[in-house]
């Protein structure tokens, strides 16, 4: 009883934690560059889990359903397929009919715009552009690679399809298949602080609370 006296606060304070940062919000980190020039290798971004659901603690059991992932939204999702967490962008939502052809995206019969497009030696940038959504890509040298054209496939019911924003360089539906809507987390809005590891982690300022 008396350690329970002098320990309760503590264990109060992880709890209340534990629930917190399960159910309401979190942060992760990004240990790749798959949605590079978007989030880097070292960035710490703040999910947001009641941007979805809202769920019982520490499960994917929602419990109240505020809204579902739009097109052009960054989802930080618990992968069976991946068997891991990984964040993405979404770009199909269900009943979506969705291509990609050299890179080139078309939903819906409706090909995306790409501007602002910038070569340098060791990748190719651009924004890319449709209903609702605005961002910038980043592509291979040559343009082309093994991931730069698939479908056109529909996307069912409860799912979505997601692509990273370094497209010739991610593990997305494109490996993974269609992404359940129970395995969505939330959504990630903001890189919170970042550590560069190719100069001994050392922060980059400039990404502190950064808009994604």
């Amino acid at each position: 009883m008396k350690l329970w006296q002098e320990y309760r606060s503590l264990v109060l304070f992880v709890v209340l934690m534990i629930i917190f940062r399960s159910a309401l919000a979190d942060w992760n980190t990004v240990p790749t560059g798959s949605m590079k020039p978007t989030i880097l290798e070292g960035d710490r971004i703040f999910v947001n889990k009641l941007a979805y659901d809202l769920k019982v603690p520490l499960t994917h059991i929602s419990m109240f359903k505020f809204a579902d992932p739009k097109r052009g939204d960054i989802v930080v999702f618990d992968s069976k397929a991946a068997d891991t967490r990984l964040v993405k962008r979404v770009i199909g939502v269900p009943g979506d009919i969705v291509e990609m052809q050299d890179n080139r995206l078309r939903i819906n019969g409706i090909e995306a715009r790409y501007s602002n497009v910038e070569y340098t030696a060791d990748a190719i940038f651009a924004i890319e552009s449709y209903v609702g959504m605005t961002h910038r890509i980043e592509l291979a040298p040559t343009g082309v690679s093994y991931f730069s054209s698939f479908g056109p496939v529909r996307v069912p019911p409860g799912h979505y399809l997601v692509l990273g924003d370094n497209r010739d360089n991610s593990a997305d539906s494109r490996v993974r298949g269609f992404i359940p809507r129970g395995e969505i987390v939330g959504n990630a809005r903001a890189v919170v602080l970042s550590l560069n590891y190719d100069r001994y982690y050392l922060p980059r300022m400039d990404r502190f609370f950064r808009d994604l």
